[in-house]
């Protein structure tokens, strides 16, 4: 148990069976009443903020996750398979827990990074600069740069990127997961 005292950005509650990290928080002072604190928090699996008020000095469920390395094996249509790096288990996940964001950059022996909370994996997070081969796209031509000097390119995981007019199939890219943006060749 944990006070409001103890609140930092990053502290992880347990709220209704729900977790929860603190995104941004506020101690209040007004001048007529009790203190109150203020804060803004993230659900962990839906990514949905929400904005809650505690009087100051109120106990609040704080949670301890671990972060471990896990890797993505298989997908078999229903659940994808992740080995912990640090106990060989094999770890099946549905990809609500993963996100759809996340799962067009997904590729097998990817390392990744699994949130822990009581020995079980809540969450995914992939690398945040994926290299991926591009499978499909278009031949650049000289002097079209009526759309920015840019182009469509498919690339193996089945994502799609805006990528320069001299990228061509088969070459190796560096992209940025969170953006969907090309970042480089590799």
């Amino acid at each position: 148990m944990a006070t409001t005292a103890d609140f930092r950005n990053g502290l992880v509650l347990e709220i209704d069976g729900l977790l929860f990290q603190l995104v941004y928080f506020q101690h209040v002072k007004p001048g007529k009443g009790g203190a109150f604190v203020r804060t803004k928090l993230k659900n962990i699996r839906t990514g949905a903020v929400i904005d809650r008020t505690y009087n100051a000095g109120e106990r609040v469920n704080d949670v301890r996750l671990e972060r471990r390395p896990i890797q993505f094996s298989y997908a078999d249509g229903h659940f994808y398979h992740f080995m912990d790096q640090q106990t060989f288990d094999d770890i099946m996940l549905t990809d609500e827990l993963i996100g759809a964001g996340q799962l067009k950059y997904l590729k097998e022996g990817m390392e990744c990074e699994g949130l822990v909370h009581n020995d079980r994996v809540i969450t995914v997070e992939l690398p945040a600069f994926v290299e991926l081969t591009v499978t499909r796209t278009t031949p650049g031509v000289r002097g079209d740069t009526a759309t920015g000097g840019t182009k469509p390119a498919t690339l193996e995981t089945g994502a799609t990127v805006q990528v320069p007019l001299f990228i061509e199939e088969g070459q190796v890219i560096r992209v940025d997961r969170r953006e969907d943006k090309y970042l480089t060749r590799v």
